[in-house]
């Protein structure tokens, strides 16, 4: 089973790419972030059309995240996480597929540092990481996907020295990370390939994306079910080459199903 996260930066505007990509790579499921597009303009129909069922959580002109399926049956579980009923950003949807439980995020950017974003973002990372912990405590497999807006290590950036100011390399967020992963979740990426410089994000400026000058932000984290599941990891790198592509370029793994 192949299992797909795409920032794809604005879901109408980059619909014919999205579209290009899931008929050439063909996922079994797919988490998208940074739809912008309220409830009523998420473009279920060419989704439809594409072969996919869908659920999603809009937001105008912001955010918004959905979970794409192939085939599978969609059992959606919740659209926010938990403990801040005040949070209306749509940040986080959770659900039910082929027995697996797989949340889809995208996790605040926090910048600038420090200030009230930068704390958002640390709060909003405590909340996901306590729903962490009490989903790993239902011993099923679980996925928690998407945009993490973080680079655990100096490995995961270009020129590391450039970013110690930023919200996604402080040393407050790269902990935050780690506190989430020492509950016992495996970087997909990172198992099968230690060591490796893997981007998946390249900047707009300054010829990012040519020079390689990337960062790798969208991240497959693993409940220890999968810890003999797990077959492949990889970065569709090519999309983000493609004419008006997002920043982003799609992650994938394939696991036993």
């Amino acid at each position: 089973m192949k299992i797909a996260t795409y920032n794809v930066n604005g879901v109408n505007g980059r619909l014919p790419l999205l579209l290009r990509w899931l008929q050439e790579t063909q996922p079994d499921i797919v988490c998208l972030q940074e739809l912008k597009a309220p409830e009523e303009k998420f473009p279920e129909q060419a989704i439809l059309d594409a072969g996919y069922n869908a659920i999603w959580h809009g937001q105008k002109s912001w955010n918004g995240v959905a979970i794409l399926t192939r085939g599978l049956e969609i059992k959606e579980v919740r659209r926010s996480l938990p403990g801040d009923p005040e949070d209306l950003h749509s940040r986080y949807i959770e659900a039910i597929i082929n027995d697996m439980v797989i949340g889809c995020l995208y996790l605040p950017n926090g910048n600038p540092a420090p200030g009230p974003k930068f704390d958002y973002k640390l709060a909003w990372f405590q909340r996901l990481t306590r729903h962490a912990a009490d989903l790993l405590a239902h011993d099923v497999p679980v996925i928690l996907t998407g945009d993490f807006n973080v680079m655990p290590t100096e490995l995961d950036v270009y020129k590391p020295e450039r970013w110690v100011d930023d919200a996604l390399f402080r040393p407050e967020t790269r902990a935050a990370f780690h506190t989430l992963m020492a509950q016992g979740w495996t970087d997909a990426l990172r198992k099968l390939h230690p060591g490796e410089t893997i981007y998946t994000f390249w900047d707009y400026f300054r010829n990012a994306y040519g020079r390689n000058a990337g960062l790798r932000i969208d991240h497959f984290l693993l409940s220890p079910n999968f810890n003999n599941r797990l077959l492949s990891a990889g970065v569709d790198r090519h999309v983000r080459g493609w004419e008006k592509s997002s920043d982003h370029a799609p992650v994938w793994i394939e696991v036993k199903g």
